[in-house]
């Protein structure tokens, strides 16, 4: 396939001066949310251990992984958008670098909530009984909204495709499925799995996690994802 670079890059996109736009809020919020995030989860860990790991262990992995993940994902969207450079130095298989980097750190947000609600269930100040049906409320929008992305967004454009080829900024914003009643189905609904999975075992720091991740989401559409849009669509 042959890219022309110089389509995927956007003029005003090209400084350093939009390259950090918002991104001090970004740093504000991860200074506030993280020690708050600690408060609220501590309580719930204490010396709880799953498969030989520290439940605290679990937790600061955990959060840790999902602030490097947002700050690559920054980094990245803003390189590509004004100078592609993963297109550059990669070319047509700059996608599929990316998704090597990008999918498995999007995998280990359920799976460090499913490690962290198994080393703390039952902490939550309701019985699992009332957990299970909650998380079931919480899981019926979500598998509707993966749905949704499978059959009218598809994976590569959920991984930002359009910060990496024309074609995508062509198709416009999908407008079926979830994405009929909000713009943003993923974000809005989407990460209601992570708490499905904190409330199926009643963990308080699990919920917590996944709480501080479906916040920490929506700073990164605020900070990073909504900036890019504008210009990406005008």
């Amino acid at each position: 396939m042959t890219l022309n670079v110089e389509q995927v890059c956007l003029p005003e996109a090209r400084s350093f001066q939009y390259f950090f736009y918002r991104q001090p809020w970004h740093f504000l919020f991860l200074l506030i949310f993280v020690p708050m995030a600690w408060v609220l989860a501590s309580p719930a860990m204490g010396e709880r251990f799953f498969l030989g790991f520290w439940a605290r262990d679990i937790f600061w992995i955990g959060l840790s992984l999902v602030i490097l993940h947002q700050i690559i994902v920054w980094i990245v969207f803003r390189l590509q958008l004004g100078w592609a450079v993963l297109t550059r130095i990669f070319g047509s298989y700059d996608l599929t670098f990316w998704g090597i980097v990008f999918l498995p750190l999007l995998a280990a947000r359920p799976v460090f909530v499913l490690l962290l609600a198994r080393a703390t269930q039952d902490t939550l100040f309701v019985s699992r009984q009332t957990g299970i049906i909650l998380g079931f409320i919480f899981l019926l929008p979500a598998i509707y909204t993966f749905w949704s992305v499978i059959k009218y967004f598809g994976v590569t454009r959920a991984m930002g495709g359009d910060h990496f080829r024309v074609f995508y900024r062509e198709k416009g914003l999908v407008k079926k499925g979830i994405f009929r009643f909000t713009g943003n189905g993923m974000y809005a609904f989407g990460f209601f799995l992570l708490w499905a999975i904190a409330l199926f075992h009643a963990s308080q720091a699990a919920l917590v996690l996944a709480i501080f991740q479906h916040a920490y989401v929506w700073v990164h559409y605020f900070c990073t994802e909504k900036p890019d849009m504008d210009l990406i669509y005008g």
